[in-house]
C-alpha cells in the first residue's frame, strides 16, 4: 500500500525554536513519520524576505536542522533538506507567479499585514511573491497532506487554486494537496503576556522559552512567569491566564492531563507549582539540546545528512518540474 505524502517547511527566525514551535508544529512532525512519506525542509529562501546578515543566515539554518534531528525527525526515514538546494523550488516558483492574479497575491493576510505596518517603500517584493513561492513547495513534490495551523489555512487554499488552474489550463500535472490541520496540543502563550502567543515578533524574548537556551535561563523565566493574585492552580483561561498557560506547558511535557495536574498541585502554592514546571523543562529539553550541540559540533556531517535529503527530494522535484514546464509547452 502506497503511504500519503506529507510536505511541510520550517523558517528559522533565531538559532532555537521556542515551545509553541515544538509543541505547535514540530512534535506532530515527528508523528507523522510513522505512517507516511514525509518531505521537511528548513526554508532559507523564504527567510531572505528579511534583511539578514549572511553569517547569521547560515548560522540560523544549520541550528535548525540540528534540532529538527534532535527532536526526532530521523533522516533515514524523512527526507530533511534545504529549500535553497533544490532549485526547481525557484524555477516553479515563477511558473506559480505566472499562474497568480495580482489581486488574490494583494488579499494574502501576511502581505497585507506587513505592508500595512511597515510601509510599501520597507516592504520588498519577495513578501508579496512569498505564497506562490510555497505554492511551488507544496506542488513539487506532489504532496497529499500539509500539515498547517488553522491560521495558514489561507496558504494551502491559493495553493490548492494555482494547482487546479494549471490543471486546467495545460493538462493535469499537479496532486491538489489537503491541509492537515495540526491539532491543539494546548496553545502556547508568552511567560510575560499570557494573553499573547508565545512568539519572538512580540519584541520580547522574557516570556518566550527557546529551546537552545541555557536551562538555568528558561528556569529563571518559568519561576518569573506572570500568574494572579490568588492561590490555586486551578485551569481559567479567562480568570487565571498564566497559572493556565503553565497548566499547558506541564500537561504537554509530562503527558498528562489538566484535571490531574490540578488534582497533584492542590493546595500547593505557586512557587513550587513553577519549580515543578521548570523542572518538567529542563528535564525534557536538555537531552534534545545537548543532541542538537553535538550535531552543531560535526558541522560537515550535519551538513552531509543535509545533502542525502536534498538527492531524494530532488528527484521528485525535478520530475515535477519537467513535468510542468513539458505541459507548459517549454521545449525540453
Amino acid at each position: 500500500m502506497t503511504r500519503k505524502r506529507v510536505l511541510s517547511g520550517i523558517q528559522s527566525t533565531g538559532e532555537s525554536f521556542h515551545l509553541g514551535n515544538y509543541i505547535g508544529a514540530i512534535r506532530q512532525w515527528i508523528s507523522l513519520q510513522e505512517d507516511y512519506e514525509v518531505f521537511y525542509f528548513i526554508a532559507d529562501l523564504h527567510a531572505l524576505t528579511v534583511e539578514t546578515k549572511p553569517e547569521i543566515l547560515s548560522k540560523r539554518t544549520l541550528a535548525a536542522a540540528a534540532q529538527l534531528l534532535a527532536l526526532g525527525v530521523d533522516h533515514k526515514r524523512s527526507a530533511i533538506f534545504l529549500q535553497s538546494h533544490i532549485a526547481a523550488h525557484n524555477q516553479l516558483g515563477w511558473v506559480m507567479e505566472c499562474m497568480a492574479g495580482f489581486g488574490e497575491a494583494s488579499r494574502m493576510t501576511q502581505f497585507k499585514d506587513k505592508s500595512q505596518k511597515n510601509g510599501a517603500d520597507r516592504t520588498v517584493v519577495g513578501l508579496f511573491t512569498y505564497p506562490m513561492l510555497q505554492a511551488a513547495d507544496i506542488l513539487l513534490y506532489q504532496a497529499d497532506l500539509v500539515p498547517v495551523g488553522e491560521d495558514q489555512r489561507q496558504h494551502i487554499e491559493i495553493t490548492r487554486d494555482l494547482a487546479g488552474r494549471f490543471n486546467s489550463r495545460y493538462g493535469t500535472t499537479f496532486n491538489l494537496p489537503e491541509a492537515f490541520i495540526l491539532k491543539s496540543g494546548g496553545k502556547i502563550f508568552d511567560l510575560q503576556d499570557p494573553t499573547s502567543k508565545m512568539s519572538k515578533s512580540s519584541g520580547s524574548t522574557n516570556g518566550v522559552l527557546e529551546i537552545m537556551d541555557d536551562p538555568a535561563k528558561n528556569v529563571k523565566k518559568i519561576k518569573g512567569a506572570t500568574t494572579d493574585m490568588g492561590k490555586e492552580v486551578r485551569f481559567n483561561e479567562v480568570e487565571k491566564p498564566g497559572i493556565s498557560n503553565l497548566l499547558t506547558i506541564q500537561s504537554a511535557l509530562t503527558g498528562k492531563t489538566i484535571p490531574q495536574l490540578e488534582d497533584a498541585f492542590e493546595g500547593v502554592g505557586y512557587g513550587d507549582f513553577k519549580s515543578a514546571v521548570a523542572e518538567a523543562f529542563v528535564t525534557y529539553f536538555s537531552p534534545i539540546r545537548e543532541r542538537a550541540l553535538n550535531l552543531l559540533e560535526d558541522e560537515p556531517a550535519l551538513i552531509q545528512i543535509l545533502h542525502e535529503g536534498a538527492a531524494k527530494a530532488r528527484v521528485e522535484a525535478e520530475k515535477t518540474l519537467n513535468l510542468a514546464y513539458t505541459n507548459l509547452g517549454l521545449v525540453r
